[in-house]
């Protein structure tokens, strides 16, 4: 039962930084293009990253009570999410010398996302990695 309590709360806490992190996003894409004072306009525009230093802390608490176990199991699973996204950006870099188009920042942490997603689903399913 504890373990469920713990659980819901930290969805609970995850999920109200991301819903911040959005509410934020809509107001910036609204607001931020029609502001002349430009570092208002920028303050506006880096506003949604209240609510993912938000939804960061929460993660960092979560790695922090999990045991021993747990923990290496995670970290292991963000390192190999994160080697498969710099070999992804290294690989894309030389794509783009070769003429193809320039990607935004914005792709890079879908990426890492999707990666660290795959390794948890290839560990639970397959039982490797």
């Amino acid at each position: 039962m504890r373990q469920k309590e713990v659980f819901r709360r930290y969805h609970i806490e995850l999920f109200s930084g991301l819903a911040l992190y959005m509410a934020l996003l809509i107001v910036a894409i609204k607001y931020a293009p029609g502001l002349s004072d430009k570092s208002l306009r920028t303050a506006l525009w880096v506003s949604p990253m209240l609510g993912f230093g938000l939804a960061l802390l929460t993660i960092i608490k979560a790695l922090r009570r999990m045991d021993e176990y747990s923990h290496i199991r995670s970290l292991e699973a963000i390192a190999i999410a994160a080697a498969v996204t710099a070999g992804w950006t290294f690989t894309y870099g030389f794509l783009e010398n070769a003429g193809y188009p320039r990607l935004s920042m914005f792709t890079v942490w879908p990426v890492m996302g999707a990666a660290w997603g795959g390794v948890v689903i290839v560990r639970r399913v397959f039982n490797l990695l």
